[in-house]
C-alpha cells in the first residue's frame, strides 16, 4: 500500500516566496491496484509519482510504502523496492538489451548465472525472448520494444511497486493499443502494486482499478470510471471528463 498523508511540495519561486506543485494531498494506493493520476498539465501528478522513490522530496507530510516512511529508510533500498518506468524506456544506448534488464541485479551481487537467468525469464515475460533480443542494442528496437524492456528492467529485483510515468506516450496509436492488451495480461501475472500517470483518459480507464483526478496540486476525485462519469464530484471533474470524452468521440 502506498499512503500519502497531507503531502505538499513546494518550489522556490523566482519572484519570491514559494509555489506549490503538490498541496495537502491524501491518497492510498491499495495493494496490487494500477492506480493512475491524471489531470491538467502541471496538476502536480508527475511531482507526485516521483516523491515516492524520493526523487522529489516532499516539503510536507507523509508517505508510506507497506507502513514505513520513505524518509525512514535508506533511499537506495527504497528505490530497490520500487520499479520505475519512464517514456521511451529510458533505457543505457550503449548497452545491450541484457545489460539493461540485468544491471539492477548486477549491482546487487548476484552471480553472472543468475542474472543471465532472470534476464532470460523477465524478456521471456515481456514477450522478447532473449535468444533473438538479448544481444541488440536501444538503437536497434522499435518504440513499443524499448518500452517493454524498460517494463522488465523495472521488474528485475521483483519489486512490490511500479511507477510509470507516462510510459506508452510516445508511442503509436496501434503500438500502444497492443502494449496496453500486454501490460493487462503482465499485471495480472506479477501482481504488483502500480502508480501510473497519464495524460490519456481512455488508457487511464481501460488499464486502472481506480482512478485519481488533479488539479492545481489536489486529488479532486478519486474513483473507478463508472464512479467518475456517474458521480463527478464538483463541475471541474464534469468538464474534465467531458472535454477528453469529446475529443476522443471526434
Amino acid at each position: 500500500m502506498i499512503e500519502f498523508q497531507n503531502v505538499a511540495k513546494t518550489f522556490p519561486d523566482p519572484r519570491g516566496g514559494e509555489i506549490y506543485a503538490v498541496r495537502d494531498l491524501s491518497l492510498v494506493v491499495r495493494d496490487g491496484e494500477t492506480h493512475c493520476l491524471i489531470g491538467t498539465s502541471g496538476c502536480g501528478k508527475t511531482t507526485t509519482l516521483r516523491m515516492v522513490n524520493r526523487l522529489v522530496e516532499p516539503t510536507s507530510g507523509s508517505i508510506r510504502l507497506a507502513g514505513d516512511d520513505i524518509t525512514s529508510v535508506d533511499v537506495y533500498g527504497l528505490r530497490r523496492r520500487v520499479g520505475y518506468v519512464i517514456q521511451t524506456g529510458g533505457l543505457f544506448p550503449h548497452m545491450t538489451v541484457a545489460k539493461n534488464v540485468g544491471i539492477m541485479c548486477e549491482l546487487e551481487g548476484w552471480t553472472a548465472a543468475d542474472v543471465e537467468q532472470r534476464v532470460h525469464d523477465l524478456l521471456q515475460l515481456v514477450n522478447l525472448p532473449a535468444d533473438e533480443f538479448a544481444t541488440r542494442y536501444p538503437g536497434e528496437l522499435s518504440g513499443g520494444q524499448r518500452q517493454r524492456i524498460g517494463v522488465a528492467r523495472a521488474l528485475a529485483l521483483d519489486p512490490d511497486y511500479v511507477l510509470m510515468d507516462e510510459p506508452f506516450g510516445a508511442l503509436d496509436p496501434i503500438t500502444r493499443a497492443q502494449i496496453h492488451e500486454e501490460f493487462q495480461q503482465l499485471r495480472d501475472e506479477v501482481h504488483k502494486t502500480v502508480l501510473l500517470v497519464t495524460h490519456d483518459l481512455a488508457e487511464a480507464f481501460k488499464l486502472a482499478d481506480r482512478i485519481s483526478i488533479m488539479d492545481q496540486g489536489r486529488v479532486t476525485q478519486t474513483g473507478t470510471e463508472a464512479q467518475l462519469t456517474s458521480e463527478p464530484a464538483n463541475q471541474f471533474v464534469a468538464d474534465f471528463l467531458a472535454g477528453h470524452l469529446a475529443a476522443e468521440g471526434a
